[in-house]
């Protein structure tokens, strides 16, 4: 058992790296207003037609979907992450705003 153990174990951690970064995917939350058609443009026409059809709630699902690359999903994780940062942006300028700009 041990000698199976030591001759297997790089791909049993890369086996488990491999279920930790799905586990992360299906994590990853796709808002149900994201518009593929004009938020999604650096995907594959395929990939917006898809996703915008079949509207997944996570990355882990979007990446179940034949026709979406894994360039897809990399690019549409970026853009939700983009997209995070912009709301969060807007939502400090608007509590600036709204406290007079004294914090």
């Amino acid at each position: 058992r041990v000698e199976a153990e030591a001759k297997y174990a790089g791909y049993i951690d890369r086996q488990a790296d491999e279920v930790d970064r799905l586990k992360r995917m299906e994590s990853h939350v796709i808002p149900g207003d994201f518009d593929y058609s004009t938020e999604a443009t650096p995907l594959s026409t395929e990939a917006r037609q898809k996703l915008g059809r079949l509207k997944p709630h996570t990355l882990g699902q979007a990446s179940r979907i034949s026709g979406v690359s894994p360039a897809d999903i990399s690019a549409l994780m970026i853009l939700l992450h983009a997209r995070r940062g912009t709301a969060r942006s807007a939502v400090a300028v608007d509590d600036a705003a709204a406290d007079g700009g004294r914090s």
